[in-house]
């Protein structure tokens, strides 16, 4: 089975929509170094209608400029794009495609693909909130910046139940920038105070 795997830069309060005034002063080479290693998994990138409209109005350009960054446009366009989005669309950018009928069924037969090694979602918080809910979601690879946004849409929204998450790799750069991987993982068992109390400081 393919994995689908959701990267998102990320706030120290879970702020995961971007501003660039938090985001971009601690973007460097360590983390350059990280998201091309979450791209490195993927045959096929699974965004959301307004991360795809982002990337489209972007990337192909500098792919054309042929700056420093071009290498990992170019590498942008190759790969297949599949777009989530309920109206219909007029694609400009190479390899782009709309998801075909219901997100689960989708995205359930995309991991099923036998040609497929790797799903990656890259933003597009409503997709990976739908998916965390389905329990589709294999990894979240958060870049957490040692920075409170305070507004913002988060990652985790509202819910009855806690998502459990098991770490998987941890990686702090120059920046403060912490790199966190989790998998979700089952609840541990239920324990209250009575429990623990011999670990409070001072316990026996």
């Amino acid at each position: 089975m393919a994995k689908v795997i959701s990267t998102l830069f990320i706030s120290a309060d879970g702020v995961a929509e971007i501003n660039p005034d938090w985001h971009f002063p601690y973007f460097d080479e360590n983390m350059g170094r990280a998201v091309g290693e979450d791209y490195d998994t993927a045959d096929v990138l699974l965004i959301g209608r307004e991360t795809y409209d982002s990337f489209a109005g972007a990337w192909p350009d500098r792919e054309a400029a042929g700056g420093d960054d071009a290498p990992f446009a170019k590498q942008l366009g190759d790969v297949r794009k599949v777009v989530v989005s309920r109206q219909p669309l007029e694609f400009s950018w190479r390899n782009s495609e709309l998801i075909k009928g219901d997100l689960l069924d989708a995205v359930t037969s995309l991991k099923a693909d036998a040609g497929i090694r790797g799903i990656l979602i890259p933003g597009s918080i409503s997709v990976v909130q739908q998916l965390l809910a389905a329990g589709l979601v294999d990894e979240l690879r958060l870049l957490v910046h040692p920075v409170a946004a305070r507004k913002g849409r988060r990652l985790f929204d509202d819910g009855d139940a806690p998502y459990h998450l098991r770490m998987t790799a941890t990686e702090a750069f120059p920046t403060g920038v912490i790199r966190v991987i989790y998998s979700p993982t089952e609840a541990p068992a239920k324990v209250g105070y009575d429990e623990v109390k011999d670990q409070v400081p001072g316990g026996k």
